[in-house]
C-alpha cells in the first residue's frame, strides 16, 4: 500500500471527549446512566499497560464503581471510595454472591485523587489493563459492563435508582454522534473496470461538494464495492496549484505527483472511524477551489477480467466547529526506490527517523505542540512488529505505540488511549522488524504488496500544512559501508550476495550506525532535507503489578458502605 513518497493514511478512529478542556489523559468519556449524573472519563497506555478512571457523581456521599461479567454483583471486580467526616476512604473489593464483597489481599486499584465539592464526589484511580490479581477483572478489547451505585450520604440508605450498569468498550471507544444539522458527502471512483494486473493504483483529482462556510469533517465511513479486490484507498488534498481534475493510474501525470497531504484512508480489516470532539477535519469555505485526490489500490492476484468498481469514502460534517483542526503527518522510512531487505531472516529492523525540530524551515507559522491521538502502524506482509519511539535532546521518554504482532490484514487507526504530546524538536523513530524466512531474493522497498514499508501515520491537533517526516539511508555512505564503488554496483552486488547470518547481521548493523537523511516536507510539496543519526530504541520496561499503597485508604465506616453498596447493587443481579 502506498504512494511514492507519502503513503497510507487517515482512518479516523477516535473516541469523545467532553468540552474543550479536556484532559488529555483522560481523553474518552460516557454518561453511565440516562440522567447524566454518573460520568466516567478514562485513558490508557497500551505500552506501560496502564488505564486511568475518573468517576464524577452528583453526589456528597459514597461511591462505587466495578467490572461484572454479567451485569450483576457475582463475580464482580468493585472499587468504592467516598470523603466521609474522618476523610478519605478507598478500598478495592470483590464480590463471590449477593453478600459483603471481600476486601482483596493485594490493593491493586491506586487512588490518585478524591474530592467532594459543589454536590460532586469526583473520584480518579488507575490500574493495570491486564489482570495480575485473579480477584481483578482483566481489561481487554471487547466491551465489558460496568457496574455504578452510589448514595446521598457516607451512612447510606438504599437509593433504587442510584445505581446502574453499562456495557462500553473502553479500548475500542468509539461513539457514533450524528449532531442535528449533520450532512454527508461521497468521493468515490465512477464505474471503474479493474485492470487486469496484480497491483494496480488509479487516481482521481476532483472536487467535494461546494460548501458555503467552514466545516468540520467529524466521521468517516468506506463504501467498498468489491471487498476481494480493493486493498487500500487514501483521500489527499491538493495544493493551490493544483486546479484540474484529472483521472488516470496513479503516479504516470503531473498532477497526481503534486497532491500528497493525507486527510483520510481507509486499509484491509478498517471501518467506520470518529474524531475525538475536540478536533475535526476542516472542509469547505474555500468557494470549492481546493482539489482533492483519490487513490484506490486494487490487489487482483487472481486477474479477473471486467470488474467495475464505485469505490470510495463517505464523510459526515457538522457547521459546529471543534476547538481544533485535525491533520494526519506520515513518518518512518520513506519510500524511495534503493531499499532493501534481505532473505532468509527473522528478524530483520528498519528504521526512519521525523526530526520535528525541521519543521520551522518548511511552514510559516508551526504549532507548539502536536497532540497526538491515533496512529496507524504500517508495513507489508513481511512485517511482523512495529514500535514507535519518542526522543526529546537525546534521551528517549516514551514508546509512542507498539505492534507486537502486526497483522498485514487488520490495518486500522488506534486510539493510543491518551493524548500524547510531540513539543517541537523532539524526535520520532520509526522501527519495523521483517521476517523474510520464506522468501529466496531480497524484498525492495516499493508500492506493491510484495515490497516493504516502515511507517507510522499520527493523528494530530492542531493541524499543520505538513504531509511527511521521514527518514533514509544515506546511499553513498551505504555504498561505501558495504564496499561498493557506487549505487548501482552496491544494488547489483546486494542480488549478488550470499545471506547468511553474519552477512544479514553486518548489513543491519551498518543501516543503524551511517549517516541518514532526515526530510521534513509540506502541503505545497516543499521540503527541508537534514542529516542525523538512528538513536538507540530501548523495548518497553517489563509492567509490575501494583502493590499494596498507602493511598488505598480503608475509612471506618467502610463496613456499613459495603453492606449497603451490596443492597444498592442486588438488583443487578
Amino acid at each position: 500500500m502506498g504512494v511514492l513518497f507519502l503513503l497510507m493514511p487517515l482512518v479516523l478512529c477516535l473516541s469523545r471527549v467532553l468540552g474543550a478542556d479536556v484532559d488529555p489523559a483522560l481523553p474518552f468519556s460516557e454518561y453511565l446512566d440516562s440522567g447524566s449524573s454518573v460520568l466516567l472519563r478514562w485513558g490508557f497506555d497500551l505500552v506501560k499497560d496502564f488505564i486511568m478512571f475518573e468517576l464524577s457523581v452528583k453526589t456528597t456521599g459514597w461511591v462505587g464503581f466495578g467490572f461484572s461479567p454479567n451485569g450483576g454483583m457475582e463475580g464482580a471486580d468493585i472499587v468504592i471510595g467516598g470523603v466521609g467526616p474522618d476523610g478519605i476512604y478507598f478500598t478495592d473489593r470483590h464480590a463471590v454472591g449477593k453478600f459483603m464483597p471481600l476486601l482483596d489481599e493485594q490493593q491493586d486499584y491506586r487512588l490518585l485523587s478524591l474530592t467532594e465539592a459543589d454536590g460532586q464526589t469526583v473520584m480518579k484511580f488507575e490500574r493495570l489493563i491486564r489482570a495480575c490479581d485473579k480477584d481483578d477483572y482483566p481489561i481487554t478489547e471487547v466491551p465489558v459492563k460496568l457496574i455504578y451505585a452510589y448514595g446521598k450520604t457516607d451512612n447510606i440508605t438504599y437509593h433504587r435508582t442510584s445505581r446502574g450498569t453499562k456495557e462500553v468498550n473502553l479500548l475500542k471507544f468509539m461513539p457514533k454522534a450524528m449532531l442535528p444539522d449533520s450532512n454527508y458527502f461521497d468521493l468515490t471512483m465512477t464505474n471503474l473496470t479493474i485492470p487486469t494486473e496484480n497491483t494496480y493504483y488509479h487516481c482521481k483529482v476532483m472536487k467535494i461538494p461546494l460548501l458555503d462556510q467552514k466545516y468540520h469533517v467529524y466521521r468517516i465511513e468506506p463504501l467498498i464495492e468489491n471487498m476481494d479486490l480493493v486493498h487500500h484507498l487514501l483521500l489527499y488534498r491538493c495544493p493551490p496549484t493544483v486546479t484540474t481534475p484529472t483521472e488516470e493510474a496513479c503516479y504516470t501525470g503531473e498532477t497526481q505527483t503534486q497532491c500528497f497531504q493525507t486527510v483520510a484512508a481507509w486499509g484491509v480489516g478498517g471501518g467506520a472511524f470518529e474524531l475525538p470532539e475536540v478536533a475535526g477535519i476542516p472542509v469547505g469555505g474555500d468557494d470549492g477551489k481546493t482539489l482533492y485526490r483519490l487513490e484506490v489500490h486494487y490487489n487482483n492476484q487472481d486477474n479477473i477480467a471486467g470488474r467495475v468498481d464505485n469505490s470510495g469514502l463517505r464523510f459526515y460534517y457538522t457547521s459546529q466547529l471543534r476547538q481544533y483542526d485535525a491533520a494526519v503527518l506520515m513518518t518512518g522510512l520513506a519510500v524511495v526506490p534503493g531499499y532493501v531487505i534481505p532473505p532468509n531472516t527473522t528478524n530483520f529492523h528498519s528504521y526512519g527517523v521525523c526530526d520535528t525540530s525541521q519543521v520551522s524551515q518548511v511552514i510559516s507559522d508551526p504549532k507548539a505542540d502536536l497532540h497526538v491521538f491515533s496512529v496507524i502502524l504500517h508495513t507489508h506482509l513481511a512485517g511482523r512488529k512495529i514500535r514507535v519511539g519518542h526522543f526529546r535532546n537525546g534521551e528517549q521518554i516514551d514508546l509512542l505505540a507498539m505492534d507486537e504482532h502486526y497483522n498485514f490484514e487488520f490495518q486500522q487507526a488506534v486510539n493510543l488511549g491518551k493524548t500524547k504530546t510531540i513539543k517541537l524538536g523532539d524526535q520520532l523513530l520509526v522501527e519495523c522488524t521483517y521476517n523474510t524466512e520464506n522468501r529466496t531474493g531480497l524484498t525492495l522497498g516499493g508500492l506493491a504488496t510484495t515490497n516493504e514499508m516502515c511507517l507510522a501515520f499520527l493523528f494530530y491537533y492542531p493541524a499543520m500544512s505538513l504531509s511527511s517526516c521521514v527518514s533514509f539511508p544515506d546511499p553513498q555512505i551505504l555504498s561505501h559501508e558495504m564496499g561498493a564503488a557506487n549505487e548501482i554496483e552496491w544494488l547489483q552486488m546486494m542480488f549478488l550476495k550470499h545471506w547468511d547470518e553474519v552477512a544479514i547481521n553486518e548489513y543491519e548493523k551498518t543501516l543503524t550506525e551511517i549517516q541518514q537523511y532526515l526530510i521534513v516536507g509540506n502541503i505545497a510539496n516543499n521540503v527541508s532535507s537534514n542529516t542525523g543519526l538512528i538513536p538507540q530504541l530501548k523495548a518497553a520496561p517489563p509492567v509490575s503489578c501494583i502493590k499494596k499503597n498507602s493511598s488505598n485508604i480503608t475509612h471506618p465506616s467502610v463496613g456499613l458502605v459495603l453492606l449497603l453498596w451490596i443492597t444498592a447493587l442486588l438488583i443487578l443481579s
